[in-house]
């Protein structure tokens, strides 16, 4: 299996390590899972994302390639400002879910997926246009500082002020101590927090600094989990794939109204235009018990309407939630269904999401 920069470290730290899209990560370390969900959720949790890939590309045909890969406009994107969006192939469906920012004369960075890293630049090779050029940055590292005290914390570590950084807007910083780092003020917990690129010489004095403060713990891959499932994020592979549409996905505020070159853009815009006969929703239990993925979703009637793609337990919330797909007449929020887990059917109703309000940065 292949390693992170940081695999030292989560050995050391005693965690349960496990194999994710190929790397050998770790999935939890000795207080657990629940601790670590609880712990970003109250303080900050760190987390080594160095497993994604980080992608970039620039030249004179860069906004229009972006624009032909996925359902997006970038035209309006600030510089210094992410966005994010989906990979869609030539069936409409979803190849991947990603987040590109605009990195000025730079061109644009995409952070994607590592399951999903090879085939999406494999993807990005076979449509790459002569006045674009495109680098895959292995050099660098990535961490996820996420949670109420992460503004605080990376502040002080770096410090320089981070107050007057705005959702989904990203800084560079050069520090002796971490080199170039690419800062985004983003995330995967709903919890306010960053993303920070650091060269791969320079990323065990930044690990080092952060698991130093008493507000800062280290975080698995289960309880990232664990905190996006809580906020109804959807997870590449299980809520999402290359037959799912945005629109099936609820994703529609990615689609703009004024690109219709990108691949899959005449069933996109149908579908945006006339609707879906499957939606994404969410869920909550109302007997006890917890479904997960697979679970099969009935009517009251008795008729098959859909499957769960995740489900499991909100610590915060003390109840089971999940997401899934169904028939778009029972998708109604406050609509009652069936989740059969193990031969016992469940009551559920169908809810918004997200599950919990973001903490995110107004």
């Amino acid at each position: 299996m292949k390693q992170t920069v940081f695999h030292q470290k989560h050995l050391d730290l005693g965690a349960k390590m496990g194999e994710f899209a190929g790397y050998d990560m770790p999935l939890y370390y000795d207080k657990g899972v629940l601790a670590e969900h609880l712990h970003v959720r109250e303080k900050a949790g760190l987390f080594d994302v160095s497993h994604m890939g980080i992608v970039s590309f620039k030249g004179a045909g860069v906004l229009n390639f972006i624009e032909k890969l996925t359902p997006s406009s970038y035209r309006k994107l600030a510089e210094w400002g992410c966005k994010y969006s989906v990979l869609t192939n030539e069936q409409g469906g979803i190849i991947d879910d990603l987040i590109f920012t605009n990195m000025g004369e730079s061109g644009y960075l995409a952070v994607i997926n590592a399951g999903c890293k090879d085939k999406d630049i494999t993807w990005f090779k076979q449509h790459l246009p002569d006045d674009v050029e495109m680098r895959v940055h292995d050099d660098r590292a990535l961490l996820a500082l996420q949670g109420p005290h992460a503004e605080t914390v990376l502040s002080k570590i770096l410090n320089i002020p981070l107050n007057d950084m705005a959702y989904m807007s990203a800084k560079a910083h050069v520090n002796d101590r971490f080199g170039v780092l690419l800062i985004s003020r983003l995330g995967y917990t709903g919890e306010d927090g960053f993303e920070i690129s650091v060269p791969n010489e320079k990323a065990l004095n930044l690990w080092d600094s952060l698991v130093a403060e008493d507000a800062v713990e280290p975080i698995g891959l289960a309880a990232r989990d664990s905190l996006r499932l809580e906020m109804g994020y959807p997870l590449y592979g299980h809520d999402l794939d290359d037959t799912t549409s945005p629109i099936e996905a609820g994703l529609s505020w990615v689609v703009s109204k004024n690109n219709e070159d990108c691949f899959g853009a005449t069933r996109i815009q149908r579908e945006k235009a006339d609707g879906v006969t499957r939606k994404r929703i969410g869920l909550k239990l109302l007997d006890k018990g917890i479904a997960r993925e697979g679970t099969e979703l009935y009517s009251v009637t008795g008729e098959k309407i859909g499957v769960m793609t995740s489900g499991g337990h909100s610590p915060i919330l003390s109840e089971a939630v999940g997401m899934g797909y169904v028939e778009t007449s029972f998708s109604a929020v406050d609509t009652e269904i069936i989740a059969q887990v193990r031969g016992r059917n469940l009551r559920a109703v169908v809810v918004p999401l997200p599950f919990l309000e973001a903490k995110t940065k107004k």
